[in-house]
């Protein structure tokens, strides 16, 4: 037996592998610590295996590396602006090439911001299929209540969207205003990319708290008791361990259910798709989505035909990635640039070389995603104990 320390000793001591000089890596970052602190990996993309860990996401650092190795020919990344520099001053000859799936990815969130931009024109289509739905489902008006509470906290959000313009108008940082507010800075970048304050609307789910008591809430709603209040006392000496909200939701839906003669169920209406579900629509081609999908994307696009023209236009940015033909690249970024893909068009133009080279080229990143998955692994293993100097020769020697 041997104790900890020497082990670590040891592993402190092993030297290192050498590695034959790389013509084609791989850069990406990973988390120290999840949306705080950032390293970066270097990988050989032609013989699957790590490189380096720098510990920091920096410019710099990746140029100094890659100035040690001037034979490198291809550099894989993703879209981080620090990168492009980095290979930049570090291999100025080697050709960048943007990773497809941070591509795909990055279009992805401009069709969502597209759609909190539109999430009024969202919420009149989703209102235009939840009313041809009405005559077969019946109504689900909210209680009054529930529908009051809902119109103050929108308003409340509404209160805070005005003071966040207020604020930026009065050149605040997103950090200022987050502070001033009491919220997370997240949040105001979130709503600041959106246009607005987000449309919050809970799906009916039914609550497995309330599952098992449903037998006794049915007969003493049959016996007369039919207050919320007065049921969530009583269930709570049976053994009830949730809240008081939920036993009046499920009061509330059961009274719907009585004024409508028990007969229809009242959340069987058109279920709104989410912020990403409705970008994923907008992605797809109409064959690839069912029926309900297609018509509530018809509604939309009558209340709202620039998303008609992003919907398309992704469409057609997809099928230049899956193909090898760049001519008409440039003409895509020409059209986009006045569409709610502006942004996201921009983007690739200041990356036009490195998205070329993505469409003809075959190189990726998905080789490095899978390095950094066993530094994770490597990490929960070290728990207490990865330090940078320990979890760097231990991803080197695994290598």
């Amino acid at each position: 037996p041997v104790s900890g320390d020497t082990l670590l000793r040891m592993i402190h001591s092993a030297p290192l592998p050498d590695f034959v000089a790389p013509t084609v890596v791989g850069i990406d970052d990973w988390a120290w610590r999840r949306g705080q602190r950032y390293g970066t990996i270097i990988c050989d993309l032609e013989r699957n295996c790590v490189l380096d860990l720098l510990p920091d996401r920096n410019a710099d650092s990746v140029a100094r590396w890659l100035k040690r190795w001037p034979g490198i020919k291809v550099v894989a990344r993703d879209r981080a602006g620090l990168y492009a520099d980095g290979t930049r001053c570090g291999a100025p000859d080697a050709v960048q090439v943007a990773d497809r799936w941070h591509l795909l990815n990055s279009l992805g969130d401009a069709l969502r911001h597209a759609v909190g931009r539109h999430r009024h024109n969202v919420a009149a289509a989703v209102q235009i299929m939840a009313s041809a739905q009405r005559p077969k489902t019946g109504s689900s008006t909210a209680p009054p209540g529930l529908a009051q509470l809902r119109a103050d906290r929108k308003a409340a959000r509404r209160e805070r969207w005005d003071e966040i313009c207020r604020l930026r108008e009065q050149g605040c940082p997103t950090s200022r205003i987050a502070h001033l507010l009491g919220v997370d800075r997240r949040t105001v970048q979130r709503w600041l990319a959106a246009g607005g304050e987000p449309e919050h609307s809970r799906p009916y789910r039914p609550s497995h708290l309330i599952g098992p008591f449903e037998a006794w809430l049915e007969a003493r709603w049959a016996s007369g008791c039919q207050v919320g209040q007065q049921l969530w006392r009583e269930l709570q000496q049976q053994g009830y361990t949730g809240s008081r909200v939920t036993v009046a939701r499920w009061a509330a839906d059961r009274r719907a259910r009585a004024d409508a003669g028990g007969t229809v169920q009242p959340h069987l209406t058109w279920k709104a798709p989410t912020r990403r579900r409705c970008a994923w629509y907008l992605s797809q081609d109409p064959d690839q989505i069912d029926a309900e999908a297609r018509l509530f994307l018809g509604h939309l696009f009558a209340q709202a035909p620039e998303l008609a023209t992003a919907a398309d236009l992704a469409k057609r940015f997809v099928s230049l990635l899956s193909g090898s033909d760049i001519a008409e690249l440039d003409e895509w970024i020409t059209q986009a640039a006045n569409s709610e893909l502006k942004s996201f068009a921009n983007g690739i133009a200041r990356d036009i070389d490195a998205v070329r080279a993505a469409i003809t080229t075959s190189w990726t990143t998905s080789p490095v995603e899978g390095q950094i998955s066993r530094i994770k692994a490597i990490k929960r293993q070290m728990y207490g104990r990865a330090s940078y100097p320990l979890l760097r020769r231990r991803v080197l020697l695994a290598a």
